[in-house]
C-alpha cells in the first residue's frame, strides 16, 4: 500500500486542508502482508472521523491499512473538524467541500474509481452522521454506506442542549434540523416517498454505547419506511476498539468484486 498524506487548497472553504489517503499496491515480497492493486483506477471507501478528530485517526487508532491492502480498495480521509458535514450558518461550508469538491480534487490526483459501483462511505459518530448523510443525499454516487456508533439523530441532540458553544449548535447556527436535508429521518421518509434507488445501508453500534438508543430508532424509522438496511448491535461502547473490529465488518460487508 502507498500512504500519502496530502496537503491541499479548497476554494470551497478558502484555505489549506488535508486528507490521508491509502493509495493500493501490488506487493509479493512484504512479510505479513499482500498487496493486491489489480484495475487502472481504484474502487474508493470514503472513510470519515468523528467529532474529536481528524483525518489521521482511522490510520493512527486502526490497522485500516493492513485491513484494505488484500482488496485492492483505495481509501479516502479527509478533515472536517467538528462541522457535522454540515455547511456552517457562521462558519465554512464542509458538507459542500465534501460532497462536491473533494471528490473531485481526489479523482484529479490520484486514480480512483468515480463509478457507482466502485464507491462507498463509512465513518464512525459524527462520522456515521455524515456518512449516511452522504448517502441519502448523494445516492446516485454510492454502492454502499456504512455507520458506526453514528450520531444519526442530530435533530434530537440539538434538542438536549441550548448551549451555544455545544458542537450540533455550532455546526447548525441553531437553526432548527428536524425536517431539512440534515435530517437523516426525514432523507429516509423522502427516499421512501419519491421510490429512490438507494446504495446497501450498513449500521453497527454497542449496546452500552450513549448513541444506542438513537441508532435503534433509525433502524426501526428504516424499517417503517420500506428501506433495506444490515443493523448489529453488539456488545460494545463508544471506543476505539469497538471500531476496529467494527470496520473489518464493514470491509467484508462492502460489495467489492474479487480482486484478480
Amino acid at each position: 500500500m502507498a500512504l500519502i498524506t496530502c496537503d491541499f487548497f479548497s476554494d470551497v472553504l478558502g484555505l489549506s486542508t488535508s486528507m490521508t489517503v491509502i493509495l493500493p499496491q501490488a506487493t509479493t515480497a512484504q512479510i505479513g502482508m499482500r498487496g493486491v492493486a489489480s484495475r487502472d483506477r481504484h474502487p474508493t471507501l470514503y472513510l470519515l472521523h468523528g467529532l474529536s478528530d481528524d483525518h489521521t485517526i482511522w490510520l493512527r487508532r486502526t490497522s485500516i491499512e493492513r485491513y484494505v491492502a488484500p482488496l485492492g480498495l483505495a481509501v479516502v480521509m479527509p478533515q472536517v473538524h467538528r462541522s457535522f458535514y454540515a455547511d456552517e450558518v457562521h462558519g465554512m461550508k464542509f458538507w459542500t467541500f465534501l460532497s462536491e469538491e473533494l471528490p473531485a480534487v481526489a479523482g484529479s490526483f490520484f486514480p480512483l474509481s468515480s463509478a457507482r459501483e466502485d464507491t462507498f462511505v463509512a465513518g464512525l459518530s459524527m462520522g456515521g452522521y455524515g456518512a449516511l448523510k452522504w448517502a441519502l443525499r448523494r445516492p446516485e454516487r454510492f454502492a454502499a454506506a456504512a455507520s458506526l456508533s453514528g450520531a444519526l439523530d442530530v435533530a434530537a441532540l440539538q434538542g438536549r442542549t441550548d448551549l451555544d458553544d455545544d458542537p450540533v449548535n455550532k455546526a447548525f447556527g441553531g437553526r432548527p434540523v428536524a425536517g431539512t436535508p440534515d435530517d437523516l429521518l426525514w432523507l429516509l421518509d423522502r427516499a421512501a416517498a419519491h421510490g429512490t434507488d438507494l446504495p446497501g445501508l450498513y449500521l453497527a453500534c454497542g449496546n452500552e454505547d450513549f448513541l444506542v438508543e438513537d441508532n435503534r430508532s433509525f433502524v426501526a424509522a428504516a424499517e417503517a419506511a420500506g428501506i433495506p438496511l444490515t443493523s448489529r448491535f453488539t456488545p460494545g461502547v463508544h471506543d476505539w476498539d469497538y471500531w476496529d473490529a467494527a470496520i473489518q465488518d464493514v470491509l467484508a460487508w462492502l460489495p467489492l468484486d474479487p480482486p484478480e
